[in-house]
């Protein structure tokens, strides 16, 4: 009889699984110097733990672009040949532990693990794959799904559900993330909350939102696995 996960993993990737040294924000701006001819900037662009649809619209809008419908459409499709350009250009890598962690989850036949992230599958695929770890994550939650973080829950939990042919109580659902935006993700299903300072929220910062486990990094996997396993 096959044994069915009963935690669930959801994990987002930019400053949680890996560090993109900066090829997405490039690839924004290529994509508005291409698509629309802006020489543009970030500068008052929020961006961390946002989702790629609501930085886009934010950014076409400060630069004088309706986010109509096309235009989203073709800034997001010149998104993300930038950013299969800017990948091998800089110097991304996966954060300490991760890979470790990843195929421990991926052994262990009472979790699940998919994604919950602000990236587009399609942007989500390219950064994964550019380390080999896409595999591991054969479900997720996207910024396709909506511009709003605290949306994508429902589907990643629903598409779980479906993969695994299980039920995953929020209760028993931890989302990893280093974000404010990852905590509040979390709260708003009742899930878990896992935050790690490894992005651009300090350890002050991550702790003033009350996570329910706080982690400098995961270069040491035995609290994180200690908590899932509690």
């Amino acid at each position: 009889m096959t044994e069915h996960p009963r935690k669930l993993l959801l994990w987002d990737i930019d400053g949680t699984l890996l560090l993109g040294d900066h090829a997405g924000e490039r690839a924004l701006l290529v994509s508005l110097r291409r698509t629309f001819g802006i020489e543009g900037s970030l500068d008052r662009v929020d961006i961390a733990g946002r989702t790629d649809r609501f930085i886009s619209e934010n950014l076409l809008r400060i630069h004088g672009v309706e986010p109509t419908s096309q235009a989203l459409h073709d800034f997001l499709e010149g998104y993300l040949a930038a950013l299969a350009e800017e990948m091998p250009r800089g110097r991304p890598r996966l954060l300490p532990g991760v890979p470790g962690i990843l195929e421990t989850v991926a052994r262990r036949p009472d979790l699940a693990q998919g994604l919950l992230t602000g990236n587009l599958v399609r942007g989500a695929q390219l950064k994964l794959d550019h380390f080999s770890v896409w595999h591991y994550f054969p479900f997720g939650a996207f910024a396709d799904d909506s511009p709003l973080r605290n949306e994508l829950g429902p589907h990643a939990l629903r598409r779980a559900g479906e993969h695994h042919e299980a039920h995953f109580a929020p209760a028993h659902t931890f989302i990893i993330g280093d974000t404010r935006h990852d905590i509040a993700c979390a709260r708003a299903i009742g899930a878990r909350a896992i935050a790690v300072a490894t992005g651009r929220f300090s350890v002050e910062q991550l702790a003033a939102e009350s996570p329910d486990l706080l982690l400098r990094d995961l270069s040491d996997p035995a609290p994180f696995f200690a908590y899932i396993d509690a």
